[in-house]
This record gives structure tokens, sequence and C-alpha cells, in this order.
């Protein structure tokens, strides 16, 4: 005879462990409804996005609460754990309502660190919603800000932390309802606020986490949401602009009056030295200039609205195969997704994370994806994202390219109407044939393979290795392409970074034309962002 098991007690206090629980069901309940609040997405730009940026901000956080737990003995205290969720949301936040949940886990964060009972929940959630608000530039009703107001309002009588957690949640559910009739694109598409359908959601594990049932559901949006194209377009800028920020308190306050005359949507979260800035504009490269005079702007992200647009549009067909690239520069970042590749930017001295590679096979939206590192040290990151990708369904190759010269010889041949393994493997063939050199300064005094380099010296690296040390640029690049072209070779790429001298790549072109009269030479521009010069040779 099979033992019942006992009744689950509910909680009277939230400890480390119901933290990590919570943030464990959040993220299992956005995955779920993801797909669903993309498709209601129409505001504040119907990009079809706003699941997936709450499912993402929702993992940052989540794996910053397990790598708390993993790093300490035998669990964290409460206080950690809160502060670590919330700051993980901030590293990890995407979109508008991916960064207006980060504020509100930070303003959570910021009243249960002193306690986790019913009347601090009640407080946590009314610092909540009031530290969104006051992150946002302008803020708007029917909105995700509307839901946490409601939220926090419905509990602010406090009590016993079921009952917060039960009144908040049902607060919160029926302001989503509301929501609809509070901005006329919602209600022209019949549909309710997207991100707020997310925080209810978020809400909701809360109380299966305190409660051990499942919560009601959220109110129905539609029986079939409508596609966004079916909602009249909204004038609006063309670009998203995100990015994390070192910067002090005065300097953020500047760059808000900046960023609001530059643009719309804008929402400013964090503190304690660390922002994560959001904002919609028509002049993406302003609104990073604007960063990088308040502080140090990183994580820099920049989606075109057209082209995020078109992508939602069509999510419900998925296309048969795709190819992830990530590229230094965003030149080469143009010439790949010309070719058709969905790219990722890298930054000097700074690669992308898994969660990054992640996002980008997903964007990808195909049954097959071909990813291309381009960087040996971003292959074991590489494979787990795309480890992480096939758990989804998706059939990916992990093609292991150590430069980006070697990702374009293999996006060149690559042809999508073939088998997929016959695809990867003419693309692995191509990238194997290119040997790779890349012109750098040396930062400091160091030893290398090739000798001691002094700081200001022009490094010539051949497969990663110092090859040679020579103190110009041209005659050091002329040396390189020699050593590489005495091993043969039939053509040969050069990009050049826009702070290149602009006589080096026509110098090196006509040196090849001279000695090797059978071998053809390519340049491309990689724009800012890249190493003075990259050679390949296949």
């Amino acid at each position: 005879m099979s033992r019942a098991l006992p009744p689950f007690e509910e909680l009277v206090e939230l400890d480390a462990e119901a933290v990590r629980s919570w943030c464990a069901r959040s993220l299992d309940a956005l995955g779920r409804e993801r797909e669903e609040i993309d498709a209601i997405n129409v505001y504040p730009v119907a990009d079809g996005d706003t699941g997936t940026n709450l499912y993402l901000t929702a993992e940052a956080a989540h794996q910053a609460v397990e790598a708390v737990f993993a790093a300490s003995a035998p669990t964290p205290d409460t206080a950690e754990t809160v502060r670590a969720m919330a700051h993980g949301a901030l590293l990890g936040a995407r979109g508008n309502s991916g960064t207006i949940l980060s504020q509100l886990l930070r303003g959570m964060a910021g009243v249960l660190a002193d306690g986790c009972d019913g009347d601090h929940l009640a407080r946590a959630l009314g610092e909540a919603a009031s530290a969104a608000r006051r992150a946002v530039a302008h803020p708007v009703e029917g909105t995700i800000l509307t839901v946490a107001s409601a939220a926090a309002g419905a509990c602010a009588a406090g009590g016993g932390l079921v009952d917060v957690a039960r009144n908040a949640h049902e607060g919160a559910r029926t302001a989503l309802a509301a929501t609809s009739g509070q901005l006329d694109v919602l209600e022209r598409a019949g549909v309710v606020d997207a991100g707020g359908r997310g925080l209810v959601t978020v809400l909701g594990a809360l109380l299966e986490t305190v409660t051990g049932q499942a919560p009601p559901p959220a109110v129905a949006t539609r029986a079939t949401p409508a596609p966004p194209e079916d909602c009249p377009a909204e004038d609006g800028p063309a670009y998203e602009v995100i990015y994390l920020l070192e910067a002090g308190d005065e300097a953020v306050e500047l760059l808000r009056s900046r960023l609001d005359a530059l643009g719309e949507s804008l929402v400013v979260v964090g503190g304690d030295g660390l922002w994560n800035v959001h904002v919609h504009v028509d002049d993406a490269g302003a609104a990073v200039e604007a960063g990088v005079e308040a502080g140090r702007p990183h994580r820099i992200r920049i989606t075109h609205f057209a082209a995020a647009s078109a992508a939602a549009s069509a999510r419900g067909e998925r296309a048969q195969r795709a190819v992830v690239a990530v590229v230094p520069g965003e030149g080469l970042a143009g010439l790949c997704a010309e070719a058709g590749a969905t790219t990722v930017r890298t930054l000097p001295g700074e690669q992308p994370a898994g969660d990054e590679l992640l996002d980008a096979i997903r964007r990808a939206h195909a049954r097959e994806v071909v990813l291309l590192p381009n960087d040996t040290d971003l292959r074991q990151t590489a494979a787990a994202a795309a480890e992480r990708a096939r758990a989804e369904g998706i059939r990916v190759a992990l093609i292991p390219t150590r430069a980006a010269v070697q990702g374009i010889a293999a996006l060149a041949v690559h042809e999508p109407d073939r088998r997929f393994d016959e695809d990867v493997v003419a693309m692995t063939a191509a990238a194997g044939a290119t040997r790779y050199a890349e012109l750098a300064v040396a930062e400091r005094q160091s030893f290398t393979s090739a000798g001691v380099c002094q700081a200001g010296d022009i490094l010539g690296l051949i497969e990663g290795d110092v090859a040679v040390i020579g103190t110009d640029l041209a005659d050091t690049a002329r040396t390189v392409l020699d050593r590489m072209l005495s091993a043969g070779g039939e053509l040969v790429t050069l990009v050049v970074a826009d702070d290149t001298p602009p006589g080096l790549a026509p110098d090196l072109e006509a040196h090849v034309r001279r000695g090797y009269l059978a071998v053809d030479t390519t340049t491309y521009h990689a724009g800012t962002g890249a190493p003075p010069l990259l050679i390949g040779v296949e």
C-alpha cells in the first residue's frame, strides 16, 4: 500500500530555499507561457519578444541565485539570496519589460533583505512598484507598471505571507484584465498588456511557492492572439538600445536627460554604480555615445525594430535553417547579416555570454542552426549554448571557427537548400582551409613566442601565436602575409577596422599582386570595435 504524502505546509516566511524555488518556478512558468506572451506583444513596439525578454531576465536571476547556492555551505542567508536574484536580473535584463521586471525585483530585495514575512512582502511590493515608476521616464497606464501598482495596493494592509501573496496575485490579475481598455493599441488588438501578463506569471509563481498550489490562471488574452501586423503600426523610433553602464548617480541623471531628449521608452534601473539602460531612438550611435560620456557602457545590444517586427510576424513560420555568427565590429555584423546570418557582436576584451548566444539561436527561429563562434576562447561557451538549444528541440551544429575570417569563409559556401549534414561539412571544410592571422598593438612589455615585446609594438599573430614583432603596422602586415603565403594560397581576405590607416589595405593588395600572381585579394571593412587587421588565407 502506498503511503500518502504529507500535506504541504504553507510558508509563514520566505527563506533562502523559498526564494530559490520562486526563481525556478518563475523561470519554468515564463518558459511555458513565453510564446503566448510574445504573441500579444503590441506595445510599445509590436516586435513579439516580451515573453522571451522576460524569460531571459528571469533566467539571469535564477542563475545568479544558483551561483550563490553553489558557493555557500550549507546554504546562503535570505538577504544574500534576494540580493543575488535582483543583481542577476539587472545584469541580464532584456527589453522594456525585462528591464522594468529587474527594477521590481531590486525594489523588493531592498525590503526583503530585512525580513521576509507577510508584512515585509507587502512593503516590498509597494517599494517595487514605486521604484519601477521612478525608473521609467514617462510612465504609461495599462502597462506592467499599472499591474505592479495594483498588486502592491491589493496587499498594502499586510498580514500573513500567504494572504499577502494571494491578494497581490489577485490584484494583479484584475488589473491585467483592465489593461486592454487603458491603451488604444491593446484594445484594437483585443489583447492585454504583455509585460503585465508576465508579471502576473511571476506573482503566480510566488503564490505557488508559499502555498504549494498552482495559482489561478491569468486572464484570458484571446483564443488566437492576432499577429502584430494586424495592429496599425505605431510611429516611433527605429532602434532599441540596451547596455549595462558603470557610472555614478550624478552622471546617470545627466544621461537620463540626454536620452530622454533623444528618444522614448526610456528606462534606467540599478544603482550603486551599476545601471541597466534601455531606450528607443532613431540615432543608436548617439545613445551609445551618451553612455560613453556618462561612464563605461558594455554588453551593448542594438535591435532594429523593422527587422524585429518582420521576424515577429513570421514567428509562426520557423525557417528550416539559419546561421548564427559571432563577429567583431558593426561592419562585419552588417556583412554577415546581408548573407543571412543572425549576428552577435563582440567588444574589445569582452566575450558574449552563453545566454547571448542562446538568445541569438532562438532569434534565428529555425529548425536547424549552424553556430560560428569565430574565437578559440569562445568554443566551450558556444558548445554549452548549443546543448541548451538542442534541449529546446533545435538542431544545432557547432563549427569550431577560431577567427572571423574562418567564419566568413564558412558563410561564403553556406547553401540552405542542401541537406543539413552536407552544408555543415562544406562550411567546416571551408573554415578549416582558411589560415588566419591578426595584427594587434601590445599594451605592455611581455614575453611572447617571438621574443620580448614592448608596449606599443605591433604584434603579428598567426593561428593565435605571436609570430612577428614590429614597430610599423604596414611592414609587420607584409611580413605576416609573406609567411602565410609561403605555404601557398589562392585567396587572401583582409578585414580592416575603422581606425586602421586608410592606405593599409590598398598597400597590402598591391603587395600580393606583385609577389603572388595567382592569388586574389578581397577586403572587408569591420567598422569600429574590431582589431586593426585580420588576415585570412585560403
